[in-house]
């Protein structure tokens, strides 16, 4: 073996080392076992995946949240206006009431109720994030008009909230208040007017109220399943994202302990080496020459 290989050997070897010694530091000094692709294809490829998945979670958590939103806006609202109908139920059975309700007591009665309608129309044409909340995909900023005219659409708004989940997260006026003639604004605008002029038809207006009131339950209970159904796609999202963030630290960051032995090994090998290299080279002519 001539000297020059030696040398040449053992430069390689010093260069290893430093190699070595120089990739450990800098994973010390960043945290990350990965600092570029080819420190690991294999932990990059899986990195990349894991970042992909998470991504995708935290974009259909955004939509479960506003779902979330949506649903339990129309929840409380729907939830308001079943108490305000209750009580229009009750105004239309005290003017039914022939021995209790005369003329002026109706014509009260008929106040109220007209009042109750305004509320319960104001009510319907709540919106969510600028868009009315039961008027379904249309740009029309109100579902109904001041004559109880539906004027929104029947369209699904939903949200995907998972890999193939998707949501339905509103409520059609027609869906929740009734269609045509026998929605609930034409039908109080039928029990207002029957009060002060034919209080014999209020039975009919009665029997037409309690048919919406048991639409707007289905509907109320439809949305509490819906939310239900997003909440525990929210909760499955967030334990999802838990594990992906695990997953993702094993592959990219650095076990502090486990990297500072590491160091210290490969200070005192490439101390070794050094040594090593110092003792098996011997002096050159051009030393002696010297």
């Amino acid at each position: 073996m001539t000297q020059r290989l030696m040398m040449e050997r053992s430069l390689t070897a010093l260069n290893t080392g430093m190699g070595r010694l120089a990739r450990t530091q800098e994973q010390l000094s960043t945290g990350r076992l990965i600092n570029r692709p080819s420190d690991s294809p294999t932990g990059t490829n899986d990195a990349m995946r894991l970042r992909a998945q998470m991504s995708a979670d935290t974009q259909y958590s955004r939509n479960a949240s506003d779902g979330l939103a949506a649903l339990g806006q129309a929840d409380s609202t729907l939830q308001s206006m079943s108490d305000q109908v209750r009580r229009a139920r009750e105004l239309i059975l005290q003017g039914k009431s022939t021995g209790s309700a005369g003329p002026e007591a109706r014509t009260a009665l008929a106040t109220e109720l007209t009042q109750i309608r305004e509320s319960l129309l104001t009510m319907a044409n709540t919106q969510h994030m600028g868009r009315s909340l039961f008027g379904g995909t249309s740009d029309n900023p109100v579902a109904y008009q001041p004559d109880g005219s539906f004027v929104g659409d029947a369209n699904e708004v939903d949200r995907t909230v998972g890999q193939g989940i998707s949501v339905k997260v509103n409520v059609a006026g027609p869906d929740a208040f009734g269609t045509g003639a026998d929605n609930l604004f034409n039908v109080l605008t039928g029990a207002i007017g029957n009060l002060t002029g034919d209080p014999t038809q209020l039975g009919g207006d009665l029997d037409k109220l309690d048919a919406v009131a048991t639409t707007m339950r289905t509907a109320l209970a439809d949305v509490g399943t819906r939310y239900g159904r997003v909440e525990t796609a929210m909760s499955t999202l967030t334990d999802a994202n838990l594990t992906s963030t695990a997953a993702l630290s094993e592959v990219e960051n650095v076990d502090i302990a486990k990297a500072v032995v590491d160091l210290q090994m490969q200070e005192v090998a490439y101390q070794a080496a050094l040594g090593a290299t110092a003792r098996v080279l011997q002096p050159s002519l051009l030393d002696f020459l010297r």
